[in-house]
């Protein structure tokens, strides 16, 4: 082989046809088993009234005539708010001057 050769020999490149271990194959069916858990859920609608009165009036202030349109009120989901609580007192128990933020949730799906 001469020096042009080696210089500019066009090489062939393997097609690597990429499939899917069984690791991989495992790790996609344990995260499709997970889903998150919402850190809103909707209000019931017999709390509607009360909770527009007194977020239009907190809204409105000293402005009486000023309108507002409200498109949806949530609340936080209880089971949420229960599993943080939890989580943060399991971990907390070692070091009790420590601070926990749980940034999401996730509950097997059925």
């Amino acid at each position: 082989m001469g020096i042009f050769e080696r210089l500019f020999k066009k090489t062939q490149k393997e097609e690597k046809i990429d499939q899917p271990s069984n690791q991989q194959e495992k790790q996609r069916v344990l995260t499709d088993e997970w889903e998150t858990v919402p850190e809103y859920i909707p209000v019931p609608p017999e709390d509607y009234d009360l909770v527009s009165v007194i977020a239009t009036a907190i809204a409105a202030g000293d402005r009486p005539d000023s309108q507002f349109i409200i498109k949806s009120i949530k609340q936080k989901n209880p089971e949420v708010v229960l599993t943080s609580v939890i989580a943060a007192s399991i971990m907390a128990g070692e070091s009790q001057q420590s601070q926990f933020i749980v940034k999401n949730i996730k509950k097997r799906s059925k």
